[in-house]
């Protein structure tokens, strides 16, 4: 199963700065409508675990994947593979509501 990240939650919504984790994120499965929210740890698991595939569009509808990875404290977190965007395409996204 593929979805797509529609928004984010993070503390105080401060989503310029990395190093605040996102708590959960919003997503949308574009195949057949389904949606609903995720905890960070679950999406981490989702795509880690489970071989699920997440994603964010831009406004041109380029995707960029999302990937696992581990900070050095030992926080599992979510974040879009590098590409040729400067910004992070994920902690770009709106603030769920």
């Amino acid at each position: 199963m593929a979805v797509k990240i529609t928004c984010i939650k993070k503390a105080d919504g401060d989503h310029e700065n990395p190093y605040l984790a996102i708590s959960s994120l919003r997503w949308v499965n574009e195949e057949n409508g389904k949606s609903g929210t995720t905890s960070r740890i679950d999406m981490y698991t989702f795509i880690k675990d489970d071989k699920g595939i997440a994603y964010v569009k831009d406004d041109y509808g380029n995707k960029a994947n999302l990937t696992t990875a581990i900070s050095p404290r030992g926080t599992k977190y979510v974040k879009t593979i590098a590409d040729n965007t400067k910004t992070d395409n994920l902690l770009r996204l709106p603030e769920c509501k």
